[in-house]
């Protein structure tokens, strides 16, 4: 007995299942044994080292088809996004002055892309621009009352402040819970795209911004022509 005692001190749990893993053949023979091993269960009761590998051989496999069916449809939202990114493109390119560009990137935005709300707001010199019924602002004044937005031209996703929010959405203001906004320059500050939703958490700090920073760069090449 005192031997068997010191046995069990000797060996450790990790020293048995190291021996199990270089062993893989131990249970092949002892079928018996596998049968009357009985293992703890989560509800409380036992089970045999079969059923409890079962389990876990059931567990897995629904792990893997829940991980498998995240990946199907990432990748069907995936080809949906492309679809219509690709269609507000082509859209963009063919649009004729620049009031058909505004008004087709803020339709596709509330429209295909399920947006609440859409807002493009350009820097151009508002008397020059008398004619163009798109939102016009001087961009002094736009660095003036959002300068956080718009000095590291990055997008920015999150709750804005009052003012910021105020400038972007004018009237829709105190509807949008949450934001994302993405400056547009090429060569100058051209403007800034600002979307906006209902939803406090929906434009999260960690959002991607991928597909966000490639409509601003649609847009940075495009407007060049037309704000003078």
């Amino acid at each position: 007995m005192e031997l068997v005692k010191q046995l069990e001190k000797d060996i450790s749990e990790d020293d048995v299942a190291q021996y199990l893993k270089s062993h893989s053949g131990f249970f092949l023979k002892r079928d018996d044994l596998l049968l009357e091993l009985e293992l703890a269960h989560p509800s409380g009761g036992a089970v045999s080292l079969l059923e409890r590998q079962v389990s876990l051989l059931r567990e897995r496999n629904m792990d893997m088809r829940s991980r498998l069916n995240n990946l199907l449809n990432n990748a069907q939202g995936n080809d949906q996004l492309f679809d219509k990114t690709k269609q507000l493109t082509l859209s963009l390119i063919e649009a004729q002055g620049l009031d058909s560009i505004v008004n087709t990137f803020n339709r596709s935005l509330l429209s295909d892309f399920s947006m609440d709300f859409s807002c493009l707001t350009l820097f151009g010199n508002p008397e020059k621009h008398r004619s163009v019924n798109s939102r016009m602002v001087c961009v002094d004044d736009a660095y003036q009352k959002i300068p956080g937005l718009l000095t590291d031209n990055n997008t920015t996703c999150g709750v804005l402040r009052p003012e910021e929010l105020n400038f972007l959405f004018s009237e829709q203001a105190d509807k949008v819970k949450s934001a994302a906004v993405v400056p547009l320059a090429h060569g100058k500050a051209l403007g800034v795209i600002a979307i906006g939703s209902k939803d406090p958490e929906y434009f999260g700090s960690d959002l991607s911004t991928l597909f966000l920073s490639y409509l601003g760069d649609i847009l940075s090449r495009i407007l060049p022509r037309y704000i003078t």
